[in-house]
């Protein structure tokens, strides 16, 4: 840092400490606080969005991995009961096919369509951050020669240009700050609104591969579901599946072995 960036940091802090002390008079832009609370509001929002954004494929990929085992224990499980009717090795192959082929075409689409715009969008953010930070900057230089007019005013110093010299020094940092703050309050508003039509296409095209993966789906658990027994399947639909369950327990708790259950 230069002697004349340390130079201006002291003397920003300088004034900030004499803020808390209410020994200099603080600026309040109604307007440009309205903007900020807005634009902070939106900036949470949009990260937020973009960390769920990333683990949306995750989740997808942790559910069907999760499906793809439990399909090999239920397959392990029926042993050979479950070959000769396939419903175990129909159900194994529907989710290894979803996993697959339906989980990986959406990855492409997914990132370009979805992930990579919300992505664009906040890596706007660290930028305009640091245009906040320069505004903010340059109103506690005002402040700060602002203050020091006033109590040159107030109490006369022997040298008579340190007046002049400061009420220019002050127009200078007014004139540094006002444009500054003028552009923050015309643009904030406009990025604010300009949200929604950004963020539309990728919403669209969220929903529709949802819909793709939800279709997929559907569609292979029900080749799975001509494997099912009809008399399942019928009281499945009639909702007497509870009491076939309870019918089994109760042969399995005539057992001698399972009695004590």
């Amino acid at each position: 840092m230069s002697w004349s960036g340390f130079k201006k940091n002291l003397n920003r802090a300088t004034t900030q400490v004499m803020m808390k002390a209410g020994q200099v008079e603080k600026t309040n832009d109604r307007d440009f606080e309205t903007e900020l609370r807005r634009y902070r509001t939106m900036e949470t929002a949009a990260m937020k969005l973009q960390k769920e954004a990333r683990g949306y494929l995750d989740s997808l990929r942790a559910m069907t991995a999760s499906q793809m085992r439990i399909a090999e224990t239920i397959d392990a499980f029926y042993g050979d009961a479950g070959t000769r009717d396939g419903v175990s090795r129909s159900y194994k192959k529907a989710v290894d096919d979803l996993d697959a082929e339906t989980v990986k075409a959406l990855d492409g689409p997914y990132r370009t369509c979805v992930l990579e715009p919300i992505e664009r969008f906040c890596a706007y953010f660290p930028d305009i951050n640091e245009c906040i930070k320069k505004r903010q900057h340059k109103l506690t230089d005002y402040d700060g020669t602002r203050a020091k007019v006033k109590k040159l005013v107030e109490k006369p110093d022997k040298d008579v240009t340190k007046l002049p010299t400061a009420e220019k020094e002050a127009e200078t940092a007014k004139q540094a700050y006002e444009v500054m703050n003028d552009q923050m309050v015309t643009e904030l508003p406009q990025l604010i609104d300009l949200r929604v039509p950004y963020l539309d296409p990728s919403f669209e095209a969220l929903v529709k591969i949802q819909l793709r993966f939800c279709a997929e789906a559907y569609s292979r658990m029900a080749q799975v579901q001509q494997y099912l027994d009809k008399d399942t399947r019928d009281q499945y639909a009639e909702g007497q599946l509870d009491a076939r369950v309870e019918e089994v327990l109760h042969e399995i708790r005539n057992l001698s072995i399972a009695g004590t259950v």
